[in-house]
């Protein structure tokens, strides 16, 4: 059974370049064997990442992350079962909201920043479709 899973979390530390490419250095390395795919988006130090794969598997990596001391206020934004993957293109693709026109995120939400926990799981699922239309995601495919 296939499921989608987003979360949102605080870094506890900075994110510098070197900690958010060593995340998807390990998600890149970790995630093709366990039949994961998603999408991690990041701005100042907030995440909101979705996962894609078998109902164990997106569970099991959810709770590593979820006891992660690098991370804090992790929550579950929305979570379904689902008939076919969004994500599949990426072990793990990655969105610099800072990069990304504002417009965008003002699409979203009410000030042109990340903010997964002021708005919906849904508003956020609709946003990751629109970065995905927009041609947004950066990273190595599959």
């Amino acid at each position: 059974m296939l499921v989608r899973l987003l979360y949102a979390s605080r870094a506890v530390e900075t994110l510098s370049p070197e900690v958010i490419e060593d995340i998807l250095a390990s998600s890149r390395k970790g995630n093709p064997a366990s039949g994961i795919t998603g999408l991690l988006c990041h701005s100042g130090d907030i995440f909101m990442q979705v996962l894609e794969g078998g109902r164990d598997a997106v569970g099991a990596l959810y709770n590593r992350i979820a006891r992660d001391p690098r991370h804090r206020d992790v929550i579950v934004l929305h979570y379904e079962e689902i008939t076919e993957r969004r994500f599949a293109g990426w072990t793990m693709g990655q969105v610099n909201l800072n990069r990304v026109n504002p417009s965008i995120l003002l699409k979203y939400s009410e000030r042109p920043v990340l903010d997964p926990y002021a708005v919906s799981g849904q508003v956020s699922m609709a946003l990751l479709e629109e970065l995905i239309a927009t041609a947004s995601i950066l990273s190595r495919p599959c």
